[in-house]
C-alpha cells in the first residue's frame, strides 16, 4: 500500500472520529440543556401563575371568608347576651311587655338566618342576614331607651355586668364588618384588577362578594347602651 493510500486513510479516520465524538457531544449537551431548560421553567411558569392570581386571589377569598366569621362570631355573641337582658329588664320593667317582645321575636329572626360562605356573593341572601341583623338593633335601642325610666333597673348589677358586655359586643360587631367590607374589598379589587384576573377567571372561577351594608337608616348604628 502506498503511502499516500495510508496517510488519507489515517486522515479518514480522524475525521470519523472527531465526527462521531463530537456527536456524541452534541447528543449530551443538547440533553444537558433540555433539563436545564425545565429546571428553569419551573419558576418562570410558577411566577408567571402567581402573577396571574393564581395565589393572589385564593389568598383575598379566604381573608374574606375569615373576617365573615369573625362577623358571625360577634353577632352569635350578641345574641347569646339578649336571653338574660331580657329576663333581668322583665323583673323590674313589667309595663315594657311589648318592647321585649318585639326583641326576642327580632333576635328569634337574626339567629334563624345563616349565611355560608358560599352565600357572600348572593346580595339578596347578604341583604336579608343584615336586614335581621338591623332590626335587632332597632330592637334593642329601643329597650335601652325605655330603662332610662326605670331607677332600680339601672343601677342593678346584673343589668350593669349585661349592659357593658353588649356594649362591648357592639363595638366587636362594627369593628368586625368594618374588617369584613375591606377584606371583601381588596378580593373585588383583586380578581377584578389585570394580571389577577385571568387566574381569577379562567383558574378560580372566582366572583365578586357582597359587602355587609346597613340597609336602613340606623340599621348600622350600635344601641346606645350606656347612661
Amino acid at each position: 500500500m502506498s503511502r499516500e493510500v495510508v496517510a488519507k486513510t489515517t486522515i479518514d479516520t480522524y475525521f470519523y472520529t472527531v465526527e462521531r465524538r463530537l456527536a456524541v457531544w452534541m447528543e449530551g449537551f443538547k440533553k444537558m440543556l433540555n433539563k436545564l431548560i425545565k429546571i428553569l421553567m419551573v419558576p418562570a411558569v410558577a411566577l408567571s401563575l402567581s402573577a396571574c392570581g393564581i395565589n393572589s386571589v385564593p389568598t383575598a377569598e379566604e381573608n374574606a371568608k375569615a373576617k365573615w366569621a369573625d362577623v358571625e362570631s360577634t353577632y352569635q355573641r350578641r345574641a347569646d347576651l339578649i336571653p338574660n337582658l331580657v329576663e333581668t329588664v322583665k323583673g323590674f320593667a313589667t309595663q315594657e311587655q311589648d318592647t321585649l317582645t318585639a326583641v326576642v321575636e327580632a333576635r328569634a329572626k337574626a339567629t334563624s338566618i345563616q349565611l355560608s360562605t358560599e352565600d357572600l356573593g348572593d346580595a339578596a341572601k347578604v341583604q336579608e342576614f343584615a336586614a335581621a341583623q338591623g332590626a335587632l338593633s332597632q330592637g334593642l335601642g329601643r329597650l335601652m331607651a325605655t330603662v332610662e325610666a326605670y331607677p332600680d333597673l339601672k343601677s342593678n348589677q346584673n343589668f350593669l355586668a349585661l349592659q357593658s358586655q353588649l356594649e362591648g359586643t357592639e363595638n366587636r360587631i362594627n369593628v368586625a364588618r368594618r374588617d369584613y367590607n375591606e377584606a371583601v374589598r381588596e378580593y373585588n379589587t383583586t380578581i377584578r384588577t389585570f394580571p389577577d384576573i385571568i387566574g381569577a377567571k379562567i383558574i378560580h372561577g372566582a366572583e365578586p362578594m357582597e359587602p355587609f351594608a346597613a340597609t336602613s337608616e340606623g340599621a348600622d348604628e350600635a344601641p346606645e347602651v350606656s347612661f
